[in-house]
């Protein structure tokens, strides 16, 4: 199973998300090509409601904490309620470019 499917699917089972999507960023870096080391996450779940972002990192770090330990470098996350999905229009932050990373001709 691919890195991207083995996230989702951990999620999905931990989280029961009414919204995922997960992004393979690592094209935008300075790995080979085909790496699976970059990723942006956005999720939506009630399993946030109680909790602070901080919060919310440390449980999705934990979940993916053999990702991490095994080729995962990089994840950035946008973890919302359902209510803080809404008000933002159900949109996600742009990654910014990758400072000194792989360029692209």
């Amino acid at each position: 199973m691919q890195r991207k499917q083995h996230i989702t699917k951990l999620l999905t089972d931990k989280l029961n998300p009414s919204y995922i999507e997960i992004d393979n960023e690592s094209h935008n870096h300075h790995v080979p090509e085909g790496s699976e080391t970059h990723f942006k996450i956005s999720v939506v779940s009630t399993a946030f409601l109680s909790l602070s972002m901080i919060a919310r990192h440390r449980l999705v770090n934990n979940l993916l904490a053999d990702e991490l330990n095994n080729g995962l470098h990089a994840l950035t996350m946008h973890l919302f309620t359902p209510e803080e999905w809404d008000s933002r229009q159900q949109e996600t932050p742009s990654s910014p470019a990758c400072k000194d990373g792989f360029r692209h001709g």
